[in-house]
């Protein structure tokens, strides 16, 4: 595991890394030993780190994955997914090209705020978060998400997750689904694992939703 003073924490590279964290969840917590017996083994979902991954998280708000998935082929197609390209153009140009008004100024503020990737690597979590939110049109949602599948961080939760919520109701047989707040104090018992703890949740939600039909 991480030495305590280490700012960044463990790293997840590999499914062996999500295989440790598994079992540690399963001994720490009955619950999750449950899940992960229906679930079978959880998946790494690395993604990539940089202005990209972003830009793509801002394409994809509010849409559906087939628009999400069009939207990003035309900005591939017109060289429009680099910091550099998105800076040289104005929004008209972005809008064009299938974003909304407000899709293409948020891209706009990605492209202008400067932020330095490689740093990011071995920010603080927190630190990454208040970068990361200082954007305009990017929340705390999609910096956790950043943080835990881009950066690959070990211990970032992000209960603001609907399927989270939903997923922890379910699996710890809760009255109502948790509130962001009250899911975050939920999480803390799951450090320092708290990545493999959201892989787990939303596989069992899915496989709850498909064995029981829920919304």
């Amino acid at each position: 595991m991480a030495e305590p003073d280490d700012p960044v924490g463990r790293i997840i590279l590999s499914d062996a890394c999500v295989a440790e964290g598994a079992e540690w969840l399963a001994r720490a917590e009955p619950r999750f030993a449950e899940a992960l017996a229906r679930t079978g083994p959880l998946p790494l979902r690395r993604n990539p780190d940089g202005f990209g991954q972003l830009l793509s998280a801002i394409v994809s708000q509010q849409v559906s994955v087939a628009s999400a998935r069009a939207i990003r082929a035309r900005l591939e197609d017109a060289g429009m997914t680099s910091q550099a390209a998105i800076a040289h153009v104005d929004e008209d140009h972005l809008r064009s090209l299938g974003l909304s008004r407000q899709k293409a100024r948020y891209a706009k503020a990605l492209a202008g705020a400067g932020i330095d990737f490689d740093a990011l690597r071995t920010a603080p979590t927190p630190e990454v978060v208040r970068t990361l939110t200082e954007v305009k049109g990017i929340g705390v949602w999609t910096a956790e998400i950043f943080a835990m599948f881009s950066l690959g961080r070990a211990d970032v939760f992000a209960p603001g997750d609907l399927a989270l919520q939903e997923g922890a109701r379910v699996l710890f047989d809760l009255p109502e689904r948790p509130k962001e707040r009250a899911l975050r104090e939920m999480a803390e018992a799951w450090s320092p694992w708290r990545s493999v703890a959201a892989r787990a949740l939303w596989a069992y939600y899915h496989v709850a939703k498909n064995r029981e039909g829920i919304a």
